[in-house]
């Protein structure tokens, strides 16, 4: 069937005024997100924010809802968290790591997620491998296997992202899933830039653990986020700090932490940013998955294919299968340089630094990136404009 992409834009006030292919970074919302995070901050200026939060109980609880059916859990495996970082960090923090222990990741990890392994590694002595690539440039499940067979402490955590930052790449999250859980290690996926451009079914996968964010994708508000955590791992992983929605105070000396997934969460949260979130995965959900990655993986390709015809453009993306981000480089031009021309015509894209992929993009010679991220509501002629803008390499 035919995406209706007149509806898309209808929908998206936004797309009347720039040619948005930010969407790795944020995408334009829907305006029944807008809408709903509005009446809300409304509700709350006429009758207070306690008040207004207890109305509007049953839009909180809807959000877990249509989070828990868009990954495929239960209600009670779902937190929802200020942002992806937040759910990550909990989720990471939370695992138990002594000297020698082995921490198993990508060479396409982000700055934020190698951060937290570089200091956790100081705290506790704990062990950093990264994978090698395979001749696709995505994750080797074969070494993976290698290293999980090999010498050396314990392997305590397979940690990876789904789809990088820096790149159109899709690693292959299900195998990985396969191979962690025939060893038995835990298995935590950032799938930030995956979450709403591609299905994503925690069962299918295999993780224990799975961090996303709502800006993106799926079209929420900013400063929302969430973590699946699967119950069977729940007794293994203790938050890395707890307040009273996280934990109950049961006596002067004890407390009991909260049997699911929120022990993830903390007490204040924005009420009218969570609800947003529920409408935004609604609103994907009554698109369908599959034919939004149909139509987000037919305009990256065509994207590709108009800049690999362009004078000087390079396209960077690796890996067997590709999604909607696209990045590239204009011979002589600063990838800066290529991002602001086309910001001065309208075309919004950002640029991918080595600071936040360092095993990858210095490994590829790769000081930075433009990156274009389409949706299902660009347009072809979108793509025309950017190629159109590009600066001259003569």
């Amino acid at each position: 069937m035919a995406f209706d992409v007149a509806r898309a834009r209808r929908d998206t006030p936004g797309s009347n005024r720039v040619a948005h292919l930010n969407n790795a970074g944020a995408a334009l919302p829907p305006s029944a997100v807008t809408e709903a995070v509005i009446a809300h901050l409304r509700l709350e200026a006429e009758i207070g924010g306690y008040e207004a939060a207890a109305v509007a109980a049953e839009q909180v609880q809807a959000t877990y809802r249509a989070i828990a059916r868009l990954i495929g859990c239960e209600v009670d495996e779902v937190a929802v968290t200020e942002n992806a970082t937040r759910a990550w960090d909990m989720a990471f923090y939370a695992l138990p790591l002594r000297p020698g222990e082995r921490i198993l990741t990508s060479r396409a990890e982000y700055a934020s997620n190698v951060i937290a392994f570089l200091q956790v590694a100081r705290r506790t002595g704990a062990v950093v491998e990264v994978v090698d690539d395979d001749e696709h440039g995505q994750l080797s499940v074969t070494d993976l296997r290698r290293r999980l067979a090999g010498p050396g402490g314990e392997v305590k955590l397979i940690a990876i992202t789904h789809v990088p930052t820096q790149g159109g790449l899709v690693n292959p999250a299900e195998e990985v899933g396969a191979v962690a859980r025939e060893a038995g290690v835990p298995f935590l996926l950032d799938a930030c830039q995956s979450v709403g451009q591609l299905p994503v079914n925690v069962q299918r996968i295999g993780c224990d653990l799975l961090s996303a964010t709502g800006r993106k994708f799926l079209r929420g508000p900013r400063g929302t986020g969430f973590l699946y955590a699967r119950r069977s791992i729940l007794d293994h992983v203790e938050p890395p700090f707890l307040d009273l929605h996280a934990a109950t105070w049961t006596a002067p000396q004890r407390y009991e932490i909260r049997p699911d997934a929120r022990r993830f969460e903390s007490w204040e949260t924005n009420y009218a940013a969570k609800i947003g979130l529920g409408v935004a995965v609604d609103y994907a959900l009554s698109w369908g998955l599959d034919a939004i990655e149909a139509r987000i993986t037919a305009l990256a390709d065509g994207l590709r294919e108009r800049l690999r015809a362009a004078d000087g453009a390079r396209v960077h993306d690796q890996g067997r299968r590709h999604c909607g981000i696209v990045t590239f480089t204009l011979d002589g031009v600063p990838a800066e340089q290529v991002q602001r021309r086309l910001a001065e015509s309208g075309v919004n894209t950002s640029v991918s630094y080595a600071s936040s992929a360092r095993l990858d993009l210095p490994h590829r010679g790769l000081p930075a990136l433009v990156r274009a991220s389409v949706h299902y509501y660009n347009t072809e002629e979108e793509l025309d404009r950017l190629v159109n803008a590009l600066p001259s390499t003569r």
